[in-house]
């Protein structure tokens, strides 16, 4: 989960506001264990052997 300066930073970097963000619920069982309120943004990192690294960013709604 990114601090609200980190999640402020990410969204200029890509010019893009939180409702254009994917969505994720706070239920979604990948992100229980974070305790995500409403609006907070989650950072995914995913490895791949061709790509390496690819960085995904959510917001997390309410369900």
């Amino acid at each position: 989960m990114l601090s609200p300066e980190a999640a402020e930073a990410v969204l200029k970097k890509y010019n893009v506001t939180r409702l254009e963000l994917p969505k994720i619920k706070s239920k979604d069982p990948a992100i229980m264990h974070l305790n995500p309120s409403k609006n907070d943004v989650i950072k995914i990192t995913r490895n791949n052997q061709v790509t390496g690294k690819s960085y995904y960013y959510r917001v997390v709604i309410e369900g």
